[in-house]
């Protein structure tokens, strides 16, 4: 085969990855708007934090969510499922909330590459202020959101914050997953081309 039918083989191969890209954006956000949705409101909702000393200890003041001193500070968690892979745990107490992420991981490749990025992430924590450097067991990734960061930033915009990263990730996972296989695709054909 000549330089230019590889290179041309190449282009076609890149304009139909564009495609099922564009086709499985569109499919991805009609299904995933409602669910979404539903995430905004109840973070929206579970958002209500306020200052609160701890009962134990004078002049401390942890996440409530995370130590679970008092059982009367507590919220009942909530889980918004999209499916059985798809979920999220939003815990809510008086000063603190922790939002837990499962991502949906619908074979080896999208296990192998979530892993890879949320561990990526976690390891960068710092960077991103409401990340938890470990996630809740059976989630992928965890944040925590306190009183102090509600002062500090807006309670809105941390919420916007979640919901498009869980919007991106679906999208990075997605994108990451149809160009591994389209690079194994070219990979595999410059290897039988051989025999």
């Amino acid at each position: 085969m000549t330089q230019n039918a590889l290179r041309e083989e190449r282009i076609e191969l890149l304009r139909a990855l564009r495609l099922s890209t564009e086709i499985a954006k569109h499919l991805l956000s009609a299904t995933l708007r409602p669910y979404l949705s539903a995430v905004r409101s109840t973070l929206e909702a579970a958002m209500c934090l306020e200052n609160f000393s701890s009962q134990v200890v004078e002049r401390h003041n942890k996440p409530e969510v995370e130590v679970r001193t008092s059982k009367e500070l507590l919220l009942n968690p909530v889980v918004i499922s999209r499916n059985e892979k798809e979920k999220v745990l939003i815990e809510a107490s008086i000063n603190s909330v922790r939002i837990s992420i499962s991502i949906k991981q619908a074979d080896e490749i999208e296990k192998i590459l979530c892993h890879k990025f949320m561990r990526f992430m976690m390891m960068r924590a710092e960077n991103f202020v409401v990340l938890r450097r470990k996630p809740v067991e059976g989630y992928d990734i965890s944040f925590l959101i306190t009183n102090f960061h509600t002062e500090a930033m807006y309670k809105h915009k941390l919420v916007d914050f979640v919901i498009h990263f869980m919007e991106e990730i679906d999208k990075e996972i997605s994108e990451m997953k149809l160009a591994v296989n389209a690079r194994a695709r070219v990979c595999a054909e410059e290897f039988l081309k051989r025999f």
